[in-house]
């Protein structure tokens, strides 16, 4: 949870405000808005003791889950919703909290974790959390899950005897909450634990290396971590945190976690659904009400050709969000159609444009709409292009 004495702000409402400002800049809007568009009713749920919780938080994710998964969304469309929640003493930590959550919809690929992190990371760096690092770790698919959790099984009945006896009637029916409890503990058997990494497919790495590219062309430095852990009845693929670390004790501090919870959205759904989700948890402190800002209209369109443009997309965009100029963006659509009609019904008067060969040139487009007239621009250079232009908002 954040302590705002390792923060640059005073008070609680201070910090959400910069966090809503780093969010919406992303696209992300108030699931209030969202909602108001209208709900779709979601199926009759299954006995709610028929899902295995590993994690406290997990039981929070439910309620959030399915207001999320019941935004009545326009064809195509990914929706990208932020909501606050108010806890009390017990439920997400042991003191009363608020969490800022983004969740992202109807994205199955791992341009939603990649986008979740670097808005959160974002946020930690508005409110002046300088020493931070992120911890990520992939469970894969439910099928690697099922053979990683069999092996955790072997593994603690051959540790069951250094088990404390409070915790060894879980480790038969839940293996998985049993070494994440062994991991939050410290025991000493926990480096040689089973990895859930060692088990995924071919194509479960392939696509935990396209978040680690993403990353890593953001410049977000990580830690693989393999106690980064929970239930398979909630996530699957992506599971993270970051965190930062307390200056009198050493001891790590989770700020921030989140993951691909599309297990949860297909029971939820009664179909095959995607969605993904990070949370952020800051102390309740002075002011925590906080008035809504008045929404800067953009000039800018960003729009990407292939995977290469949209890897480097992210990057720009947030030296862009640093300088302060506002772009409008869909990260979640691929085909470069989907996205010239959505700058269409936005009329910005100009577009960024990057596709393949800009990427690799390290160039963006600057078009101006009225005339159709453009420039190749070198990333190094495009905020001070653009203010000599007065492309702002």
């Amino acid at each position: 949870m954040l302590q705002l004495k390792d923060t640059k702000v005073e008070n609680t409402a201070a910090l959400i405000a910069k966090a809503i400002r780093a969010v919406e800049y992303y696209g992300f809007i108030p699931v209030e808005t969202a909602l108001a568009r209208g709900k779709k009713p979601l199926p009759p749920q299954q006995k709610k003791d028929e899902l295995l919780f590993a994690r406290r938080d997990e039981k929070s994710l439910m309620q959030s889950a399915k207001i999320s998964l019941s935004i009545n969304k326009a064809e195509r469309e990914v929706p990208l919703v932020w909501r606050i929640v108010r806890y009390p003493a017990g439920v997400r930590s042991q003191y009363p909290c608020i969490t800022i959550e983004l969740h992202v919809v109807g994205a199955p690929t791992a341009i939603a974790e990649a986008l979740l992190i670097i808005v959160a990371n974002a946020i930690a760096e508005e409110i002046g959390l300088e020493k931070r690092v992120l911890f990520i770790n992939s469970i894969g698919s439910m099928e690697s899950s099922n053979r990683f959790v069999r092996d955790v099984g072997g593994f603690l009945r051959k540790h069951i005897d250094s088990i404390s006896p409070t915790l060894r009637p879980r480790a038969a029916t839940d293996p998985l909450g049993t070494l994440i409890q062994l991991f939050e503990k410290g025991h000493p058997a926990m480096p040689r634990a089973p990895q859930s990494v060692d088990y995924l497919t071919e194509d479960e790495r392939r696509r935990f290396w396209d978040l680690l590219e993403y990353l890593e062309i953001s410049g977000i430095s990580y830690e693989l971590n393999s106690s980064i852990l929970g239930s398979r009845d909630i996530w699957s693929h992506t599971l993270f945190e970051l965190a930062t670390f307390d200056e009198e004790t050493g001891a790590r501090v989770t700020f921030a976690s989140g993951g691909r919870y599309d297990p949860l959205a297909t029971r939820l759904l009664g179909s095959p659904a995607s969605a993904a989700i990070a949370t952020v948890v800051t102390e309740i402190r002075g002011k925590s009400k906080v008035q809504p800002a008045k929404r800067i209209t953009p000039l800018l369109y960003f729009a990407h050709l292939g995977q290469d443009a949209r890897r480097k997309v992210l990057p720009v965009l947030e030296t862009l969000r640093r300088a302060g100029i506002p772009v409008e963006q869909s990260l979640m659509h691929e085909r470069l159609h989907e996205q010239m009609e959505r700058a269409k019904s936005t009329h910005v008067p100009y577009m960024l444009i990057m596709g393949h060969k800009e990427a690799m040139e390290g160039t963006v487009l600057v078009r101006e709409v009225a005339t159709n007239s453009q420039e190749a621009i070198l990333i190094g250079d495009l905020t001070g292009y653009l203010r000599r232009q007065k492309v702002l908002a």
